[in-house]
């Protein structure tokens, strides 16, 4: 006889139905709670710059142009006008102090240099004659003193005489009066003519003087004039190489207008173009590095320019031990100058991330070295390799320093 069969409510097909919803059911639970849900790049990592952060000594510098200029430039201006009658040298010619470069004329000043010398034998001729009239008046005055004293030598005798004879009534009255009046109109007569005669030689002692210091005031204007005619030739006040020459045969110049420069070539500095935003932090006593031919030379501030111009200032540096040997004016090359004083630091190197996030954040590569993770991060200082870290990366961490643009603030980069 037939027995019914009951079914069994844990079979095999049921079992497996709740293994498997479970199973989905715990996936799905895991994907919920620890799945990584950060938004997600994938990127070629050949593409990218990735750099290692590393721990060193941060310098405080800046990296410039500057241009080799001679230690000294001297230039040459016309001391007076005229137009070029002949030019002795050309640009880039040596010369040693004193040779001629150019000759220019100028036929004002050789008038006036003339009416000059024409002025001088006129006062020359003047002050002769006039010494020779004053003695001559001297002559006559002492010619005409001397006659003078012998008339009353003869009246004093006279009277004399005459004085004894008229107490003895030998003589009148009347004729020892006359006498005695003539006596004293004759003293008086020579009193005066002693004053005029000093008078007269103190009156040409002034003319004399006189003279004397205007021909001396008109030779020394005729010595500045010949030493004026004298600069119409330009000469080299000093020894070294003629640099530039702006002036042709035949063209006119003013007094005091440049015409070139000769450069001293027993030294060399350099002068560099700097970004106005250091200007208040460059001064003089700044130290520098300058590479050349494969060797570090050390350089020191000495001139600083303030006056600002296209965005840009000038400062002057010259070598502090030796001159490299080799280089020549206009040559131009990288500098080192150093702001402050170097310290240890945590470097990250320099790279096109920044100007994407300012320096808030960057991508650091994982462990895995699979995927790199945003991470926020604080920058410092900057020189030309580095940025000084803050705070957010250590030694060894390796930090994607290229340009960020193309990654649309993702979390995460999966290379």
């Amino acid at each position: 006889m037939d027995r019914k069969i009951e079914k069994k409510f844990w079979n095999k097909k049921r079992i497996l139905m709740i293994g498997g919803g479970g199973l989905i059911a715990l996936l799905l639970l895991y994907t919920l709670i620890f799945a990584d849900h950060r938004a997600t790049l994938n990127v070629e990592k050949d593409k990218i710059t990735i750099s290692e952060v590393k721990k060193g000594t941060f310098d405080v510098y800046i990296a410039v142009t500057a241009v080799v200029m001679p230690l000294k430039t001297i230039r040459l201006d016309a001391i007076e006008g005229g137009y070029v009658s002949r030019k002795y040298l050309e640009g880039g010619s040596m010369v040693k102090e004193g040779d001629s470069i150019l000759k220019l004329d100028n036929q004002h000043m050789m008038m006036e240099f003339v009416n000059h010398e024409t002025e001088i034998y006129r006062l020359r001729n003047e002050l002769q004659n006039t010494r020779l009239s004053i003695r001559q008046q001297d002559f006559t005055m002492q010619q005409s003193l001397s006659e003078l004293t012998a008339r009353i030598d003869a009246a004093q005798d006279l009277y004399d005489r005459n004085k004894q004879l008229v107490d003895e009534k030998i003589v009148a009255r009347q004729e020892f009066n006359k006498n005695k009046i003539e006596l004293e109109g004759l003293k008086r007569q020579r009193d005066i003519m002693s004053q005029s005669q000093s008078y007269q030689r103190e009156n040409a002692k002034q003319q004399i003087s006189q003279l004397e210091g205007t021909l001396s005031r008109t030779q020394r204007n005729l010595e500045l004039m010949k030493q004026n005619l004298n600069s119409l030739i330009v000469r080299a006040p000093v020894s070294g190489q003629l640099s530039s020459i702006d002036v042709e045969v035949g063209s006119s110049i003013t007094a005091g207008q440049n015409i070139g420069q000769i450069d001293d070539l027993n030294g060399f500095k350099l002068r560099a173009d700097i970004d106005e935003h250091y200007v208040s932090q460059v001064f003089a006593g700044l130290k520098a590095t300058f590479e050349f031919d494969g060797k570090t030379y050390e350089m020191v501030v000495t001139k600083v320019y303030p006056e600002v111009k296209s965005g840009r200032f000038q400062a002057d540096m010259n070598f502090e031990k030796t001159t490299p040997e080799g280089i020549r004016r206009g040559q131009s090359s990288p500098i080192r100058l150093v702001l402050g004083k170097s310290a240890e630091a945590i470097l990250l190197p320099l790279g096109g991330f920044f100007s994407d996030t300012g320096g808030n954040w960057v991508y650091v590569v994982d462990k895995s070295g699979k995927r790199a993770l945003k991470r926020n991060i604080s920058l410092g200082r900057k020189n030309p390799l580095y940025f000084e870290v803050l705070e957010g990366l250590q030694p060894g961490d390796q930090v994607i320093t290229s340009s960020y643009e193309n990654f649309g603030n993702k979390d995460v980069l999966a290379f």
